[in-house]
């Protein structure tokens, strides 16, 4: 994958989790692929994140969520994708109407593929006529690293040395990722400890 000619877009409960979001987010910026979402992905997001930090008692939630969504649109200028309502009529037969917004960004901005944990609602029936996949989060993270080891556990490991509240250690990072689901990633990452 190269960044100047792979695109995924990435659906809001992909980016609703902070550490599959800093995955993401240290994998797009290592410029592994180009990333893509749109306003009303972004708002779906905020709100998530929102909603996970209330469950936490966080009482400043709301700010910490906008706050969030802020540095992904200053990091990701360039991410956002306008002006796809004409593509629409492609997305009617979607099991969840509700995401035709997701499918038709998409398809505005041709990504290969649409990250994504709701698989059973982008059916590969429709979307492989449409020259585009979905992949789970954890297996578009997985694939990505796969596809230069070296550069990938790299920038992870920068992830890593950036987490201040609290530190993680190469270890506890791998046993977070599993608690997260992102099992096949951590079979990518597991050989490779020592140098996260």
């Amino acid at each position: 994958m190269f960044a100047n000619r792979y695109t995924a877009f990435i659906d809001a409960c992909s980016l609703a989790g902070a550490l599959k979001r800093n995955l993401l987010l240290t994998l797009a910026e290592g410029e592994f692929f180009r990333l893509r979402w749109s306003s009303r992905v972004l708002n779906e997001t905020e709100k998530a994140i929102s909603k996970i930090l209330l469950n936490k008692g966080v009482t400043d939630a709301a700010d910490r969520a906008a706050r969030a969504r802020g540095f992904m649109e200053e990091a990701f200028e360039e991410a956002c994708v306008h002006d796809y309502d004409d593509f629409l009529y492609a997305c009617k037969s979607l099991p969840d109407a509700n995401d035709a917004h997701v499918l038709a960004a998409a398809l505005k901005t041709q990504a290969a593929t649409i990250v994504t944990d709701n698989l059973k609602d982008f059916p590969e029936t429709i979307l492989t006529p449409l020259n585009i996949e979905a992949r789970s989060t954890d297996a578009f993270i997985a694939d990505t690293i796969s596809l230069d080891l070296g550069r990938a556990v790299a920038v992870i490991r920068n992830m890593r040395l950036r987490l201040k509240r609290p530190e993680k250690t190469p270890q506890i990072l791998l046993l977070d990722m599993e608690a997260e689901g992102l099992t096949e990633t951590v079979d990518v990452l597991r050989a490779h400890v020592r140098s996260l």
